[in-house]
């Protein structure tokens, strides 16, 4: 995973996915999902494990997460241009 601080603003997330991007087109061999089908299907299956993903690395999981909001991004992103 990219090593980041906490994601509170609208512009630290913006520089988040700048960086993600950029990871990608820099460092492929590190990604497992390089194509799009493949990486939401392993976004599909990390979510629904994300319970043990937190519990491995002694961490509550957290329980204020806007669902509605990650839709948004996904569906947005498939017609944005």
């Amino acid at each position: 995973m990219i090593e980041q601080n906490p994601i509170v603003t609208k512009k630290e997330f913006l520089i988040f996915l700048e960086n993600f991007r950029q990871n990608l087109h820099d460092h492929p061999e590190e990604w497992e999902n390089l194509d799009l089908p493949s990486f939401l299907e392993a976004m599909q299956a990390w979510v629904e494990d994300m319970e043990g993903y937190y519990k491995n690395i002694n961490q509550d999981t957290p329980t204020h997460i806007s669902w509605d909001i990650f839709a948004d991004f996904l569906q947005a992103a498939k017609i944005y241009e």
